[in-house]
């Protein structure tokens, strides 16, 4: 029998303010009003901030792209574009209807349920994503948050909420992503992390999905000297082999070794961006961490892991 969300509200609460603070746990559904229309979210952590909807559920709730508000707009996934027309409608969370720009596509987010919204659009300030009981010997991690910092409503967050991280005193962002199995970085991370901690690529590229059920080649990372995040220690990953550059560069299983000054980050096209280089990490790192919380008033993301 599927499980069912649970999501438990802490604090005070008034007439119309929010609770503190969200935990969320379980298969993290929530039952949310668009307009009259009930509708199911997951709150997932690797999601854009403005809800996605599926193509059936905005028939269902005849949402349609029309007017002033009514935009589209495209989430890149690879050489993918996923099209998505948004329109300001109002919106319940759960703590009252309020106007705020939603998205349907064709591909869902997610096919877990009806719709799938990041922890940023919620409304209180405290968000914790409770993965299992803590452990006594954890340790937290606090990173800081990077937010899209426009105003909600009528033009929308359209972005994922990420932690900051460094790589040899370079940024690079990490999502937290538990509802896929495997962490993932983008070709261009890899890279730089294959040059960091001796890395090197083995195996055949499987296609493996990212989001909106668009699916990628992906290889295997394995870091001979460990990538920290707080108290875990990265040393297998994938490689999203051509995403955000390429992994050409990197060196193959097996073969010799190289002087790692002479690696190159290769990119097509114009000069890419270090700051978008992504690591997404998956269950197979998240399943040593209690919680994830979001702490929007503090602007930090804390991890708790063993």
């Amino acid at each position: 029998m599927r499980r069912t969300m649970a999501i438990v509200a802490l604090g005070m609460i008034g007439a119309k303010a929010p609770p503190a603070e969200r935990v969320v746990s379980g298969d993290a559904l929530l039952r949310s009003r668009v307009g009259d229309v009930p509708a199911t979210l997951r709150i997932d952590p690797a999601a854009p901030a403005m809800p996605l909807f599926d193509q059936a559920f905005a028939e269902r709730a005849r949402l349609k792209l029309k007017g002033k508000w009514g935009i589209s707009i495209g989430y890149a996934v690879g050489p993918v574009s996923v099209m998505t027309r948004t329109q300001v409608v109002p919106l319940d969370l759960g703590a009252g209807a309020d106007k705020r720009r939603i998205g349907w596509s064709s591909r869902p987010f997610s096919a877990a349920a009806e719709g799938s919204v990041g922890p940023d659009a919620l409304p209180e300030p405290v968000v914790r994503f409770q993965l299992h009981s803590p452990r006594p010997d954890e340790r937290t991690v606090a990173l800081p948050m990077i937010r899209n910092t426009g105003p909600f409503g009528l033009f929308g967050n359209f972005s994922t909420t990420f932690a900051a991280i460094e790589v040899a005193g370079e940024p690079m962002r990490l999502r937290l992503d538990p509802f896929h199995p495997r962490t993932l970085a983008t070709a261009g991370a890899a890279v730089r992390l294959a040059h960091v901690f001796d890395g090197t690529v083995s195996g055949e590229p499987r296609a493996t999905e990212i989001f909106f059920g668009v699916k990628r080649p992906v290889r295997d990372l394995t870091l001979r000297r460990p990538f920290a995040i707080g108290p875990l220690a990265i040393v297998a990953l994938g490689v999203r082999v051509a995403d955000a550059g390429s992994a050409a560069s990197i060196r193959e299983a097996g073969a010799a070794s190289f002087d790692p000054d002479e690696v190159v980050v290769t990119a097509k096209g114009k000069k890419r961006d270090i700051r978008r280089d992504t690591v997404s990490l998956g269950a197979d790192y998240l399943a040593r961490c209690s919680s994830i919380v979001f702490d929007k008033p503090a602007g930090l993301i804390r991890l708790s892991c063993n």
